[in-house]
C-alpha cells in the first residue's frame, strides 16, 4: 500500500502534466482505464517530491498548495547510483515492468544528448501549477525561489520539455534553448533549455 506525503499536490502535478508525452508513455500499457493510471501517476508525482527533497529541493506555492517545482542537484556517482536504484525500484513496484523499461529507455536516450557541463547544474525535473490556477504569474514566483539562489551562487540550472507551448515560459524567467531533440520512444520532440546564473 502507496503512503502519500503529498496527495493534492500530486494531483496538481497530475492535472497539469498528464497530456506530456513522457507520462503517456510511462503509463501506456497499464491496465484498468484512466482512474488506474491517475492513482499510479499520483503516486509518481508524490515519490519525485520527496525525492527531490532527499536528493536536491522541493519547492511548493499556494495555500492550499497548487504547485510545485522539483530540482535535482549534482550528485556524487554512490549518491546518484543510489538515487536511480530507489527510482527505479519504485516504478517497478507501483507503475510495473513496460512503465520500467519507457522510463529507462527514454531517460538514457535524454541523458545523452546533455553537454557534460551540465552535470554540474541544478536540474528541474518536474514543475507543475493546478490547470485552474494557471495563467496569473503563479509559476514564475515558484520557480525564482531556487532560481534566485543559484543566481546568488553563480549555478547554471537546465531542463527538459515537451510542451511547446512552455518555451516562452521559461524564456520569461531567464532560459534559452540550446538544443531540440526528437526522443524515438515517444514520437515527439522535446527541448533543453539552460539557464546561466544572472549576476
Amino acid at each position: 500500500m502507496y503512503t502519500y506525503k503529498y496527495q493534492d499536490l500530486a494531483l496538481a502535478l497530475y492535472e497539469a502534466l498528464i497530456p506530456d508525452p513522457f507520462y503517456i508513455e510511462l503509463l501506456r500499457d497499464i491496465p484498468g482505464g484512466e482512474q488506474k493510471k491517475q492513482e499510479i501517476l499520483m503516486r509518481y508525482m508524490d515519490y519525485s517530491m520527496k525525492e527531490g527533497e532527499e536528493y536536491g529541493r522541493l519547492t511548493i506555492t499556494g495555500d492550499p498548495a497548487y504547485g510545485a517545482a522539483i530540482w535535482s542537484q549534482p550528485l556524487n556517482p554512490a549518491a546518484d547510483n543510489e538515487k536511480s536504484l530507489l527510482k527505479k525500484d519504485f516504478i517497478t513496484t507501483y507503475m510495473g515492468e513496460p512503465a520500467l523499461r519507457a522510463y529507462s529507455t527514454i531517460v538514457s536516450f535524454m541523458s545523452k544528448q546533455l553537454d557534460p557541463i551540465l552535470y554540474d547544474a541544478w536540474y528541474l525535473s518536474i514543475a507543475g501549477i493546478k490547470p485552474s490556477h494557471q495563467g496569473r504569474g503563479l509559476g514564475v514566483n515558484l520557480l525564482m525561489e531556487m532560481l534566485n539562489e543559484t543566481d546568488k551562487n553563480g549555478i547554471p540550472t537546465y531542463l527538459e520539455t515537451f510542451t511547446p507551448r512552455n518555451i516562452r515560459f521559461y524564456e520569461r524567467v531567464g532560459y534559452k534553448i540550446a538544443k531540440e531533440v526528437s526522443e524515438p520512444v515517444t514520437g515527439c520532440p522535446y527541448w533543453i533549455m539552460i539557464r546561466e546564473p544572472l549576476r
